[in-house]
């Protein structure tokens, strides 16, 4: 079973941002954000801040407790 390590895709439904209206924020490919989203792939720290920037919300909001 995979670990869920980040709460993006949750994040993302809430605040009803796209994958691609967030790519473009963030200057990242759609492909790097639905990895991030699906915890395929782990977003960097200084991209957990510009991904919490980018929908308004405190960094650490996006992560598991």
């Amino acid at each position: 079973m995979k670990e869920k390590l980040n709460r993006l895709k949750v994040i993302m439904a809430e605040k009803e941002v796209s994958v691609a209206e967030l790519a473009r924020k963030v200057n990242k490919h759609e492909q790097t954000i639905i990895a991030y989203r699906n915890n395929v792939k782990q977003p960097p720290l200084k991209m957990i801040y510009q991904l919490a920037e980018a929908l308004e919300i405190d960094p650490c909001e996006l992560l598991v407790k």
